[in-house]
């Protein structure tokens, strides 16, 4: 049984689903788990969530000042998260994003309890790789990363993407690495009813320019100008939706594009025919994986761990920055609805058989297990009841 302590920056979007998924698995197999976040991000929304699920983390729920850029409020967190992981008897800190990586290497720098050092394992979520090389605070960064890998049992990657991008920004990691896909419940696989005025096509997700909304846009227009108008509905919120409508408008798609505020995916899902992923950029999103399983027929670009999704498949995927590209794309796939249900259930048992939580947790422990030196040794032994959870100083 080990004791595991989570640390994170934000408890939201696919980085803490990430957390969360994994972190209620350990617990399932009998670990003693906590989570560490940020006091101040995710609102109302994240706060109910942490209440509620707090009772099942014996290592508790705390929230700390974690401000996004490093800074001296750092020095005060690092010492509290340093406290929190010595009373609570941590094996493992789990760093999760860049913030959360630094403070997990940091408290295994500082750890120094009998049977060893804390184990400190890092998922960088992309969250590294983020930073401009050629800025003051990418060069800092970066050379924080390389220095504390001595700190690290091992970087586990949720893509051979991230491992490459890390390895070309940063350097060859010295410490162990790791590839472990993302998983996703078994409830996910369900299939979706769609509702009577489905639309052609769906993207939800953040709209920032990075998530290649403008290139959609720019591709439903050629579509419309061919005679060939696709309708499609924009479901999210971000920094540049303003900047999207107005597009839309300019390019007259106002009787084929709309826009909804966020909703849950599968709520998304239920109210089009296929989903399209047109990022410029990713690492391995849940988005990809949650349609996928859910059997949604799928236009995406060959971008981050998305080809390692598609796997035999990725010849399908098209590539970012080539409105042409995916409008062709686009219109294929409504052309041909049989084709594209075949392509997404073959998609989707791929994903079932690959993508699950168990496997990723079972990627996890292992890693806990092989590199986690003598306070994770036994961990391939049956685990036993986790120890009650111990009030933090100060609660």
């Amino acid at each position: 049984m080990a004791r595991v302590l989570h640390v994170m920056r934000s408890p939201v979007g696919g980085l803490f689903r990430h957390v969360l998924d994994l972190s209620r698995e350990q617990i399932r197999r009998g670990h003693a788990v906590g989570l560490l976040c940020d006091r101040e991000t995710g609102g109302d929304k994240a706060q109910a969530l942490l209440a509620a699920i707090a009772k099942d983390y014996a290592l508790g729920v705390h929230r700390i000042s974690m401000a996004r850029r490093p800074g001296l409020s750092d020095i005060l967190s690092v010492h509290r998260a340093i406290g929190l992981a010595s009373h609570h008897e941590a094996d493992v800190v789990h760093g999760h994003g860049a913030k959360g990586g630094a403070y997990a290497r940091l408290i295994a720098a500082r750890s120094q309890r009998g049977g060893g050092p804390i184990a400190a394992f890092y998922t960088p979520h992309g969250g590294a790789l983020h930073y401009d090389p050629d800025t003051r605070q990418g060069r800092l960064f970066f050379a924080f990363e390389r220095f504390a890998q001595r700190w690290t049992n091992a970087i586990l990657f949720e893509s051979q993407y991230g491992l490459q991008a890390y390895a070309d920004k940063i350097g060859r990691p010295t410490c162990p690495t790791l590839v472990i896909h993302n998983g996703i419940r078994t409830d996910e696989f369900s299939p979706v009813t769609l509702m009577a005025d489905a639309v052609d096509l769906l993207f939800i997700g953040e709209m920032r320019r990075l998530k290649g909304v403008s290139v959609l846009l720019d591709a439903l227009a050629l579509l419309t100008s061919e005679g060939r108008p696709v309708t499609a509905l924009l479901v999210g919120d971000g920094p540049d939706v303003d900047e999207f409508k107005e597009q839309a408008m300019a390019l007259r798609l106002r009787d084929t594009v709309r826009f909804a505020p966020p909703m849950p995916a599968r709520d998304a899902f239920a109210r089009a025919r296929a989903i399209v992923v047109p990022s410029l950029n990713e690492s391995l999103p849940y988005i990809v994986l949650e349609a996928a399983a859910a059997g949604l027929p799928m236009v995406a670009t060959a971008v981050g761990g998305i080809p390692e999704i598609f796997a035999g498949e990725a010849r399908r995927l098209v590539q970012p920055h080539d409105p042409r590209g995916l409008a062709d794309a686009i219109a294929e796939l409504v052309a041909n609805p049989n084709q594209a249900a075949a392509d997404a259930a073959a998609l989707r048992a791929a994903i079932k058989s690959g993508f699950s939580i168990p496997a990723m947790a079972d990627g996890v422990l292992t890693a806990y297990a092989k590199f986690g030196g003598p306070r994770t040794a036994d961990l391939r032994q049956p685990a036993t009841r986790p120890r009650a959870r111990q009030p933090a100083p100060g609660e």
